[in-house]
């Protein structure tokens, strides 16, 4: 099979294609929401979750005030939703008033739920490491809840019910489907 050279900034989209998740922060009454493709999960126990934001962005500096934040997980028909979340800066604007996402009470953080998401993990932060024009949050997950249809029995993504939604890199989505 023939290769060709990637180029280095963008060589991270070759392990890119995961889920997009949106994550909402809140520090002194202002709430935002921030579309983040560089998640993982880290330790199963604790339970552990890592999610790479970039040193510029609001939501950076309410997580580090804050030290909480949700991963939401949207599914497919939030797309454009997402994009503008990763497009615009929430120092001056209500991303969720602007984007029409439904903020819910969380069960153990400040930091708001998305209600049109399919899933939520509400996070303490435990660590966090600045890493080139990024800051790697480590969270530990104290309350997690998802759809009914999101999960099959066995609490695995059931892709016969649903669409998470994934990023490929830039402006390129997809889905995933059972094999």
């Amino acid at each position: 099979m023939k290769k060709i050279e990637v180029p280095l900034l963008k060589s991270n989209r070759l392990i890119n294609f995961g889920p997009v998740v949106l994550v909402t922060s809140s520090f002194q009454g202002k709430n935002n929401i921030v579309s983040v493709a560089w998640v993982t999960p880290i330790s199963h126990d604790p339970p552990l979750a890592g999610i790479s934001v970039a040193a510029k962005h609001f939501s950076n500096k309410l997580i580090k005030e804050s030290r909480e934040f949700v991963i939401n997980i949207p599914g497919q028909e939030l797309k454009e939703k997402v994009e503008f979340c990763g497009s615009v800066r929430g120092e001056n604007i209500d991303k969720f008033k602007e984007s029409k996402l439904t903020p819910k009470k969380a069960s153990k953080v400040k930091a708001p739920l998305i209600d049109e998401c399919l899933a939520h993990l509400e996070c303490r932060l435990e660590d966090s490491h600045e890493e080139g024009d990024h800051t790697i949050f480590i969270g530990e997950i104290i309350s997690a809840c998802a759809a009914e249809s999101f999960l099959n029995k066995d609490f695995v993504v059931d892709l016969n019910n649903v669409k998470p939604l994934q990023h490929l890199g830039g402006s390129n989505f997809g889905t995933l489907k059972p094999v």
